[in-house]
């Protein structure tokens, strides 16, 4: 890859921790009460608590000399061809963002072009629709179902002569829950027949639900009007380096292309290209995430909250206060939690941070509304 070879970028091992691997809280005695952490817990925004991994930070150390360059400092072309062997995708069929963020931008600026309208679920991630509606496109939002599930018949019923995207998010965001495979495959074959489907899929590595799957399948298979997105902001935790991609046919790949306006920089791509090889910190994050999904959700069955069983790195719970009300409360105690979700604002997201802050919340959670 040019001046930065694979060996400088993995240079000084496997990732035992991230960057922020300091414990949020350390070390109470059994059943002793948590003292207040110094700082603010991040349970709002789904991030990676730990940070980037050692890898890419020693990747990103290394690539700050090649920062004066143009274009990525020639890592762009490296990084493609990685993702193209991860996911069996050819490289043609790939286009790298300032972030997943973009794409799904571009995402809506396509559905805007000409005047017709947008489904999606309803609540889901706006990103997307937020940009299609600001560019003069319809935003038609069908609910979720009874179970908080994304309504697949619905949509489809929903669709009308003029819409000419169909968003989903899978797993969903706030509600982390996922479509089955089968029924998911079905419908992008059906619906990409006539329009656009986006799939967006941030929280794909966080999965282990043996219904869930991806939709990659469909490009491989050369499948036109199928756009899927993946991100290294959440697992990889390089969220303010903002590095995503998009998968899709490669007449519609050259489409994005033509449109977008953002530009990569070298020290996200280094620390993708590191990260991205860096097994044992993906694994650590998941072993960490699943840690710290126990202690929340466990609390969630001991008071009886509903609640939808995470596909990701959040929660979602029903409340029962107004949610603007519980964020405020939990902020004067260290915490910040999830934004509002129309319509569901008797219901919270938190995201996981480490496993002690999360007792931390269990342990503020409990003495407030326990």
């Amino acid at each position: 890859m040019g001046q930065l070879t694979r060996r400088q970028l993995l240079l000084g091992g496997g990732a035992l921790l991230g960057a922020g691997a300091m414990p949020g809280l350390i070390g109470s005695a059994a059943g002793a009460d948590l003292p207040r952490p110094g700082h603010v817990i991040r349970a709002g925004t789904n991030e990676n608590p730990w940070g980037p991994s050692r890898v890419a930070l020693r990747a990103i150390l290394n690539g700050v000399d090649y920062s004066n360059q143009y274009g990525g400092g020639g890592v762009r072309e490296p990084f493609a061809r990685l993702m193209s062997e991860l996911n069996d995708v050819p490289v043609d069929h790939l286009t790298i963002g300032t972030g997943s963020g973009e794409i799904l931008k571009m995402g809506g600026m396509l559905a805007s072009m000409e005047s017709g309208s947008v489904v999606c679920a309803d609540p889901t991630y706006q990103d997307l629709v937020r940009y299609a509606g600001r560019a003069g496109a319809e935003i038609i939002r069908v609910p979720v179902d009874e179970h908080l599930h994304i309504d697949l018949e619905a949509m489809a019923s929903a669709i009308r002569r003029d819409t000419r995207l169909v968003y989903l998010v899978n797993p969903n965001n706030p509600i982390p829950a996922i479509i089955e495979k089968n029924a998911l495959r079905d419908f992008v074959v059906e619906i990409s027949k006539d329009r656009m489907v986006f799939v967006d899929e941030a929280y794909f590595e966080f999965v282990e639900d043996p219904d869930y799957g991806t939709m990659l399948d469909l490009i491989r298979e050369g499948r036109k009007n199928i756009i899927v997105t993946r991100t290294a902001s959440k697992i990889h935790g390089l969220a303010g380096l903002r590095v995503g991609f998009g998968h899709a046919h490669p007449d519609l790949i050259s489409e994005i292309n033509n449109r977008k306006t953002g530009q990569m920089n070298v020290l996200g791509l280094v620390a993708a290209y590191a990260s991205y090889q860096d097994r044992e910190f993906q694994d650590f994050t998941l072993r960490m995430n699943k840690e710290s999904l126990a202690i929340v959700e466990g609390m969630f069955d001991e008071l009886g909250l509903r609640y939808v069983k995470s596909n990701a790195n959040f929660c979602f719970f029903e409340n029962n206060r107004d949610v603007r009300e519980y964020n405020s409360v939990m902020l004067q105690h260290g915490i910040m939690s999830g934004r509002p979700f129309p319509p569901m604002t008797m219901w919270s997201r938190v995201s996981m941070a480490k496993p002690d802050e999360m007792r931390y919340f269990v342990q503020t959670y409990r003495n407030l509304y326990g």
